[in-house]
């Protein structure tokens, strides 16, 4: 069998699809994609101007919305503005080891913004999705943490890759507990996940000069392309796949090839530390699962 592709995405006229994050690298491939393909894609966006200038380039039927995962009450607005059918969420917007900051609401920001902003815009959306939600996750999960007495990095010493790991393995946990749930309704979503290895973006030019150099070294000599990146997210969002499966790509410690399952840490397959999470989830946005109809 030859490997997936672009290619192969099926037929995507009469679906929508949000993706987050879509004005650049993964995210931004992953929309022209599946727009080329005739689906109607919405941009989730928190420049709107570089929404617009990414849109411009992409075929068919896009449209950008503004999203700042880092604020709560952008992602409220995002939520209640929408109308109509959603047939798949890509929970792709992301940062990557930044030095601390915090969001609009008081988080950690990469937990903030690649976990618990995402918790609150798939649970405020779950009523109007028909397919599945695609949460983009890293291999650097399996360095991941979750500190449930300190999410937040309020007591222990701040580490930017400790905190991308935690919210990388919190995005796993955040899969593994939607699906349960989901299953347990009898709801025909799933909750599907991926990673991209390793793919040359923006996602990695924070934290300094010397970082960013040595960062567009390996970018230029060891990475591949974003649109090679972005074939995992592609192939959770469009192949008929079990939920909650794990999509990676099949090359030499998954850090680059073409889309396959893959595995996961025994961390990122607990479900009484999922279940856990995402209670202090809901604590921390206030924003719970929605009871199933009827």
């Amino acid at each position: 069998m030859s490997p997936w592709t672009t290619d192969d995405i099926p037929d995507q006229t009469g679906r929508t699809v949000v993706v987050t994050g879509a004005n650049s690298g993964l995210g931004r491939r992953t929309s022209a994609a599946l727009a080329a393909r005739g689906a109607r894609v919405v941009l989730a966006v928190r420049d709107r101007g570089r929404g617009e200038e990414a849109a411009r380039r992409m075929p068919g039927d896009v449209e950008v919305r503004e999203l700042d995962l880092a604020d709560l009450a952008s992602v409220r607005r995002f939520a209640a503005a929408w109308e109509g059918p959603l047939d798949v969420l890509v929970n792709n917007a992301g940062l990557m080891a930044v030095p601390q900051q915090r969001t609009a609401d008081g988080f950690e920001l990469q937990l903030g913004t690649n976990h618990l902003g995402h918790f609150a815009l798939t649970n405020l959306l779950l009523p109007a999705l028909t397919d599945r939600v695609v949460t983009v996750s890293s291999g650097l999960h399996r360095r991941g943490r979750i500190a449930l007495d300190d999410l937040n990095w309020e007591r222990r010493r701040y580490s930017p890759y400790g905190a991308y790991g935690q919210s990388k393995l919190a995005n796993l946990l955040f899969t593994l507990e939607l699906e349960r749930r989901l299953v347990a309704d009898g709801s025909p979503l799933r909750a599907v996940a991926a990673h991209p290895g390793y793919a040359a973006t923006n996602l990695q030019s924070g934290g300094g000069r010397l970082r960013s150099s040595l960062v567009g070294l390996a970018n230029r000599f060891l990475a591949q392309s974003d649109a090679q990146g972005a074939l995992p997210t592609l192939y959770a969002a469009v192949v008929d796949l079990p939920g909650g499966s794990y999509v990676g790509p099949d090359g030499r410690g998954e850090m680059s090839g073409h889309p396959t399952l893959v595995g996961r840490s025994a961390a990122a397959s607990d479900g009484a530390l999922a279940a856990k999470l995402w209670a202090a989830s809901e604590e921390l946005t206030g924003v719970t699962y929605p009871a199933p109809a009827g």
